[in-house]
């Protein structure tokens, strides 16, 4: 288990136009060959967005990109057609396949935060697709077979427990709140890196409870 804490996350965004980014990995100016990928997963964004902030039109390829609103509200927009408003508990997913361009903003009168996962699909190439599901429950995974990987959501009460899936690579998330995972601290912002995971559990620790984003990788 390889963990990495909130602030070792590289700095991005652009502060002066209401956008705060932390990354996991490797992203941009901030490049690191050391840490370009963990299974299928290529980034984990954790975005901020002031009210009437965003991101302009820009391009996507060869890419599965899946969002989590933490709280607020983010607007969609793509080139192929789709225009969506994102809340939190609803999961998106743009696959960019051979080119899509799309805008993501805040146009709400409350901050926005958000994660943002990008995958590398198995086979590049492809049309564009768009798929959101509305209030995702704990016990329904999301599959995104076009990178071999699931996402499942943990939402725990305090002291409450959760079994990880084993696999053979998984990414934990910590959304909000505290766990141990395998008797290791982990809090808001955290992430665990796992390889050939077996019979792993995630305790909540903290009186808030705690929600977590976890994803099962067969592909590296």
């Amino acid at each position: 288990m390889d963990v990495r804490r909130a602030d070792e996350r590289y700095q991005g965004g652009d502060p002066a136009a209401g956008i705060e980014t932390r990354h996991a990995f490797s992203f941009g100016p901030h490049y690191d060959p050391d840490n370009l990928r963990f299974g299928a997963l290529i980034a984990c964004n954790e975005e901020r967005l002031a009210p009437g902030a965003g991101f302009d039109e820009h391009p996507h390829s060869h890419t599965e990109i899946v969002t989590w609103v933490v709280e607020g509200e983010l607007t969609h927009r793509d080139t192929a057609g789709h225009e969506t408003v994102v809340r939190a508990g609803d999961v998106q997913r743009l696959s960019a396949a051979a080119g899509v361009r799309h805008v993501e903003r805040n146009d709400a009168a409350v901050p926005l935060t958000f994660v943002q996962m990008w995958l590398a699909p198995l086979d590049p190439g492809g049309d564009p697709a768009y798929e959101i599901v509305r209030g995702i429950a704990d016990s329904t995974p999301y599959a995104v077979p076009e990178a071999g990987a699931m996402l499942h959501v943990r939402r725990l009460a305090a002291g409450e427990r959760t079994a990880v899936p084993d696999g053979a690579y998984l990414y934990v998330h910590v959304v909000r709140g505290e766990v141990t995972l395998g008797g290791e601290p982990l809090g808001t912002g955290d992430a665990a890196r796992l390889t050939d995971a077996r019979d792993m559990e995630a305790v909540a620790v903290a009186a808030t409870g705690a929600e977590l984003l976890v994803w099962e990788m067969t592909a590296r």
